[in-house]
């Protein structure tokens, strides 16, 4: 999975001479954290929540409430911005995008093709669009949670007990909990009645255990 197949492509862009106040309201009105900052087609920083929380004089200021208003109405986006932001390119993959968004410690990657800016993935579409689907999330059915199971045969007989049964999967994927010497195998199984993969796998010789899985 690309980068592109994730991203948001309607993004809301402010100039750099924006007044801070304005591009304030622009977040509240569509509920974002963070604004891309384009100048004559070409992105020349970021602006954030935290960034304008920053700037704001401090609540200890012994300046007057009209004093403090008229600086905020001077101050503008290029007064606050981050002018390097980090950035990626369409055809990455999303794990190369995840990667570096944790080396860097950002939230958010605008992302450019051929240095134009057409979108920006959050860590919000990492999960809505990426982990959640892989997890399962909000849909119904059951969980079996397979101890161990992490090799290819073992992995190999759970889904022929799987298949046997005629239950279909939602979502599989493996986890491995800190210091756990082996993965664990959770499959999400679609149907509510796991009872006789359970005690298929069990009389295999598998530590199971079955969650019902909770909708969002």
């Amino acid at each position: 999975m690309f980068v592109k197949d994730v991203m948001t492509t309607n993004v809301i862009t402010i100039p750099s001479n924006m007044p801070v106040l304005e591009a304030r309201k622009i977040m509240e009105v569509h509920k974002i954290r963070r604004l891309p900052v384009v100048d004559k087609g070409k992105l020349v920083g970021v602006v954030t929540k935290n960034m304008m929380r920053r700037a704001a004089p401090s609540e200890a200021t012994s300046l007057s409430v009209w004093e403090i208003n008229y600086l905020m109405a001077k101050m503008t986006v290029k007064d606050i911005m981050k002018t390097d932001p980090v950035t990626v390119t369409t055809d990455i993959t999303v794990e190369r995008a995840v990667a570096t968004a944790q080396e860097r410690g950002v939230g958010a990657l605008p992302v450019l093709e051929d240095g134009v800016l057409v979108g920006i993935i959050t860590t919000n579409d990492f999960f809505y669009k990426i982990l959640n689907p892989l997890l399962g999330m909000n849909e119904s059915g059951k969980r079996v949670i397979v101890y161990g199971a992490d090799t290819p045969d073992q992995i190999c007989k759970v889904m022929d007990a799987v298949k046997e049964s005629g239950t279909g999967i939602k979502a599989i994927h493996t986890i491995a909990f800190p210091e756990a010497v082996s993965k664990d195998l959770i499959v999400h199984i679609d149907g509510e009645d796991a009872t006789g993969i359970v005690a298929k796998l069990k009389g295999m010789g598998f530590h199971v255990e079955e969650r019902e899985h909770q909708a969002l």
